[in-house]
């Protein structure tokens, strides 16, 4: 059984399904609205790349200054949204985004 911390968010990830790890919610919340104001609602989607470049323009800069460290976040995020099935990958390659 998980449990919350203060300031925290515990995440999933698709590919190591039933771990959780906690990371601050401040930062995951607003690369989870950036993210999703990024994808796009149907097939084919974004590539990873095509995200993380526009997903920068949706993000707080006093939380990602310049984009900083925005790739790492962009990843994490996504793989908790796949695990909670809230965005889906495209099994192309290069593998490609949407909401689900």
């Amino acid at each position: 059984m998980t449990t919350s911390k203060p300031g925290k968010i515990g995440i999933e990830n698709v590919n190591h399904p039933g771990k959780v790890e906690f990371v601050d919610a401040a930062m995951y919340e607003a690369m989870k609205h950036a993210l999703l104001k990024t994808l796009p609602d149907t097939t084919p989607g974004l590539t990873v790349a095509e995200v993380q470049k526009r997903v920068v323009d949706h993000l707080p800069q006093d939380l990602f200054p310049g984009g900083a460290k925005s790739g790492w976040w962009m990843k994490a995020v996504q793989l908790d949204l796949e695990a909670k099935r809230i965005i889906t990958r495209e099994k192309v390659t290069p593998l490609r985004l949407h909401k689900a």
